[in-house]
């Protein structure tokens, strides 16, 4: 079956809102529905994991340890964030409902550098989600560039983000991970073949050259099959 974006877009905003516009929330909920589907149309699509190359999941901290030898493609402790919990995630941005402790998560935002081309931000959110109780929180990727008219990532930025991340790895790599293996974490998921929520099809099919080329050098070592 072929990706089709509007159905994955569709079907994530549904999860959202089942997920966040709860039976115990309590007070207006219609209210927070209606402003659940402006933050999501204003950030989103609602996606299922990032590209490991993306801004949120690919920001630096001071107080942040060392990263894990694997792709990072959610927000948590290892991509720098502390805190989250209940947490739909958002094309650019992302949205959680912890219970208490909203500070602890902007101050490790805030704790995040920026890149040259997006900055991270966390504010409060002010309408009532998942849990009368919780206390969302919204994490903005603000991008330093223009996307694309599908608002997605164009290559002009993917493909500098993606050599930033994997180059450095050719001074310790063992073996070179083909497209295949490698497509979930370069593309995000929900994704296709060669596009997903966060490349249209010609970045995608720039995103797979590209890495074909650096395997086929051979600087990562003998090409994995497995």
């Amino acid at each position: 079956m072929s990706f089709r974006a509007d159905a994955q877009a569709q079907l994530g905003r549904e999860k959202a809102i089942e997920k966040l516009i709860t039976r115990h929330l309590g007070g207006d909920r219609t209210c927070s529905e209606e402003r659940l589907n402006d933050l999501i149309d204003r950030y989103g699509p609602v996606v299922s994991a990032y590209p490991h190359w993306h801004p949120i999941v690919a920001s630096s901290s001071e107080t942040k340890t060392e990263r894990p030898p694997f792709p990072i493609t959610l927000p948590g402790h290892d991509a720098g964030y502390e805190g989250l919990d209940h947490t739909i995630y958002l094309r650019n941005g992302f949205i959680t409902c912890p219970y208490g402790g909203e500070d602890r998560i902007i101050e490790s935002v805030e704790a995040l550098d920026d890149s040259h081309v997006a900055s991270i931000r966390a504010e409060r959110i002010d309408f009532p989600l998942y849990m009368p109780n919780a206390t969302p929180v919204l994490v903005e990727c603000e991008w330093h560039c223009v996307m694309e008219a599908d608002g997605t990532i164009p290559k002009s930025v993917a493909v500098p983000l993606l050599l930033e991340m994997e180059v450095p790895h050719w001074r310790t790599s063992k073996v070179a991970e083909t497209w295949e293996t490698m497509r979930p974490y370069i593309l995000g998921e929900p994704r296709g073949a060669r596009s997903s929520l966060f490349v249209n099809q010609e970045t995608g099919q720039v995103l797979k050259d590209v890495w074909n080329t650096l395997i086929y050098t051979g600087m990562f070592g003998p090409i994995y099959v497995g």
